[in-house]
Formats: structure tokens, C-alpha cells, sequence
């Protein structure tokens, strides 16, 4: 089911394991020219493109976009008391790991009268992605929305697509979800066109854009907020997911291998890699895994992702090694299991979340940590990080000097700005001494 590739006996460099780790067939940039064509029908027919969007790929026609008030506080009041204690429970820590997240202001005195204070700027208005294909993510609504909560984000959108067997609404599980948190700005609606709407906004249903998208989706969902980058703000490419576990000898080949199919649930493409020094304990888990699949409620989805290019078995000679193709991979979820985690995590530089132990699965990470599940995929998390109270900040500079303070530089900044043969910069200081 899982494909093995070694790496034993040879030095690598970091080009060389960029160039071997496994990725999807289907990328992002496949599917750009696609979602380029459903964000440009949203622009030119709004409502009515987006309700024919829904037919074709959710297969159903919504009544109304605009979710109503009436339709968010049914939603709340029929959650199952365990579902909203879950619920409760999950905003509560992450609420709490979130305001950890916001950096101070701060104010830096460089000479007398010379000051610059660092403040943060909350974005005016969101809109936060929830996905609604495969299954069904109230999660992902604590997720995108505490952060942007915490932030001090004055404006939230949220969308999420429509489902068929609830007659075109958005699952009444995502808008509990959403009033237990005072969301009441939701829309059905998904996919890239989705993506589309938020960015450049669709009047005739009063959406207004907004200045940050963010949240996880399937490939177009990602392809499309790269298409929107600079129009609005986003978060990450946050695609098809994807969990890499490094783990020797001394974990437990069952746990390993539950914790790759609790991935490979999610999506076709979603990737599931174990890293071992252990061929032993690599055997063990691909047993473990054939067998727990092969009993998995979502078992034909489990195969196709464990059987997919971007799924493997790496063989390694040591956990430095290791490490060194962990960070090439640069993985959404990074578990580590092994007789010394702390040592591994000191070599680790690249992942959007890291589960140090036996007992901190990445199941743990998606429902009840506290941490945020929003994580950048497909490698971004060598660039990227996930998302957190800060993704909706802005830093500013506030510059405040005074005459004094302003004349002791005058004559680095003359002499600077002849450098660059812009004299007017300077100019512009001696103004105010002449």
C-alpha cells in the first residue's frame, strides 16, 4: 500500500531531498488555470455564477446565499449536548493559546526625542474558509475564527459549501459552530468560486470583499488563494493534507499506523509519510497499516491516498538523517516518536505543527489541543507558518521624532540621499533648519 523509498548509504543534500520527496500528481499549479476560470465567472455573474457553481460541483442549487439569522440560532440549539460541549471546550483552549499568540506593543527609544513604537493593527474585515466536500468541519470554523476573534478582527465572513442532503444549506453542524461563536455573516457557498467571492466581493448579495482569506480547502480552494494573493491577503495554500511521522524502533508500529490513516481519511491526496532508522519497525507499521485500513470506515479513500506518489516509506540510517528529510519535505503535521523526541525536534527548522510523543497525535492537534489546524501544506511550511492571532495583524511602524532628535541625523540623511542621487531627501530635512 506503501510504496518504500531508501535512502541508506548515500549523503544527500538539501537539493537532492527536495527533489526526492514525495508530492501528489495533482499540484496546485495543475489546478490554477481551472479555478482562474471559476474565480472570473464569479467577477463577471456574482450570484447567479456562484448558484450554477453549486449545481455543478456540489449538486445542489441553494435558495439563498446569504445565510439567515433565524437559520444560525436553529443550528445552535440542535447540536447534540456532547457536539457542543466538544465545541465549547475546543474554543476555549483555543482562545487561550491563541492570545499568546498577539505581540505586545512596544516603543523603542533610539536617542533622546528620537521614538518608534510598534503596534499591531487588526485586519477590519475577514473571510474564513470552511470545508464541506468529504466531511464536515465545525472545527475548522473554531479554528479560523478564535485567531481572528482574538486579533481583534472587527468584520467576519464566513463561507462554506452547500450541502445536498441539507437542501443546499450549509451543514447545520459548521452554522452551530459559527452562532456559538457570534458569527452571523455566513454564506453557502465553496470551491474556488468561493474564494473568488470573498476577494473581489458580490454585491448583489451584500458581500463585501475582504482583506484576508484564509482556511484549509481541497486543491482549487488552495490554487485559488494563490490567484487572489494580491487582491487580498491569505493564510497559506492550505490544501490536501498531509502528516509525516519520524519514528525508531521504540514507538508502537499500531499507534504509527493509525495516526497515517487518520490522515489519509481526509482526501485522495492527502499524503502520509513515515521516516524510520528501523526496516524492522517500517515492516511492522506497513502490517499495521494493511490491516487497520482495510477495517476504516472511509477504506477505498484510505487506499487511494496510502497508494498514491505522495504517500511512502522512508528509510533512513540515523534520525539525523532523518530530520534533514523532514525538513525538505516541510510537512503540515510532524509527529515524533522516538527514544529521545527532544534531540530530533533540535534538528527540526521546517513544519506547520509539531506532535512531540507517543501520546500527541495529530488527531489531537485538529480537535482539542489548543493549537491551530490551519497549517500550510504541500512543503509551504518551509516558508509558511499556520495560522494564528498574528495572521491577522498587521505591524506599523509609528515614527515620532522631535526638532532635537531630527537634527542629529540630518547629516546622515543628506549624506545618504546624495549617495542615491535623490537630493530632495534631504532637502526635505533642511527645510525645516533653515
Amino acid at each position: 500500500m506503501l510504496h518504500t523509498i531508501d535512502l541508506r548509504g548515500r549523503s544527500h543534500s538539501t537539493s537532492d531531498l527536495l527533489a526526492l520527496v514525495p508530492r501528489a500528481a495533482v499540484d496546485v499549479g495543475v489546478a490554477s488555470e481551472r479555478a482562474a476560470e471559476l474565480i472570473d465567472e464569479v467577477r463577471r455573474g456574482g450570484e447567479e455564477a456562484l448558484l450554477a457553481q453549486s449545481e455543478r460541483f456540489d449538486g445542489v442549487r441553494p435558495t439563498a446565499l446569504r445565510v439567515t439569522a433565524g437559520e444560525i440560532a436553529a443550528a445552535v440549539e440542535s447540536l447534540e449536548p456532547a457536539v457542543r460541549d466538544a465545541l465549547q471546550e475546543t474554543i476555549r483552549r483555543v482562545r487561550l493559546a491563541s492570545e499568546a499568540q498577539v505581540p505586545p506593543a512596544t516603543v523603542t527609544e533610539l536617542a533622546p526625542g528620537a521614538r518608534i513604537r510598534q503596534r499591531w493593527q487588526p485586519m477590519g474585515r475577514v473571510g474564513l474558509y470552511v470545508p464541506g466536500g468529504k466531511a464536515v468541519y465545525p472545527s475548522s470554523v473554531v479554528m479560523n475564527v478564535v485567531p481572528a476573534q482574538v486579533a481583534g478582527v472587527g468584520s467576519i465572513a464566513l463561507v462554506s459549501p452547500p450541502q445536498r442532503e441539507h437542501g443546499g444549506r450549509v451543514h447545520p453542524t459548521v452554522l452551530g459552530a459559527a452562532g456559538l461563536l457570534g458569527v452571523d455573516e455566513v454564506y453557502a457557498m465553496g470551491g474556488a468560486g468561493a474564494i473568488g467571492a470573498l476577494a473581489y466581493g458580490v454585491p448583489g448579495i451584500g458581500l463585501a470583499p475582504v482583506q484576508l482569506v484564509t482556511g484549509p480547502g481541497n486543491v482549487f480552494v488552495a490554487a485559488a488563494k494563490r490567484l487572489v494573493r494580491g487582491r487580498t491577503g491569505i493564510d497559506s495554500e492550505a490544501g490536501p493534507t498531509d502528516i509525516l511521522v519520524i519514528a525508531d524502533d521504540s514507538a508502537d508500529a499500531r499507534w504509527v499506523a493509525a495516526d497515517l490513516i487518520s490522515q489519509a481519511e481526509h482526501d485522495e491526496l492527502a499524503a502520509a509519510v513515515l521516516v524510520t532508522d528501523a526496516p524492522a519497525f517500517a515492516e511492522a507499521v506497513l502490517v499495521e497499516v494493511e490491516r487497520q485500513a482495510s477495517a476504516t470506515t472511509h477504506r477505498e479513500r484510505v487506499a487511494a491516498a496510502l497508494g498514491g506518489e505522495q504517500s511512502a516509506i522512508v528509510i533512513v540510517d540515523d534520525l539525523e538523517q532523518a530530520a534533514a528529510f523532514s525538513d525538505a519535505f516541510g510537512p503540515e503535521h510532524l509527529e515524533i516518536q522516538t527514544r529521545d523526541n527532544e534531540s530530533v525536534l533540535a534538528r527540526i527548522e521546517n513544519a506547520g505543527a509539531i506532535f512531540l510523543g507517543a501520546y500527541s497525535p495529530v488527531s489531537l492537534g485538529d480537535y482539542a489541543a489548543g493549537s491551530n489546524h490551519v497549517l500550510p501544506t504541500g512543503g509551504q511550511a518551509r516558508f509558511s507558518a499556520g495560522l494564528n492571532a498574528a495572521s491577522f495583524l498587521r505591524s506599523q511602524q509609528v515614527v515620532e521624532y522631535d526638532r532635537e532628535a531630527l537634527s542629529g541625523v540630518a547629516d546622515a540623511i543628506a549624506a545618504l540621499s546624495a549617495a542615491e542621487v535623490l537630493p530632495a531627501h534631504g532637502d526635505a530635512v533642511r527645510a525645516r533648519f533653515s
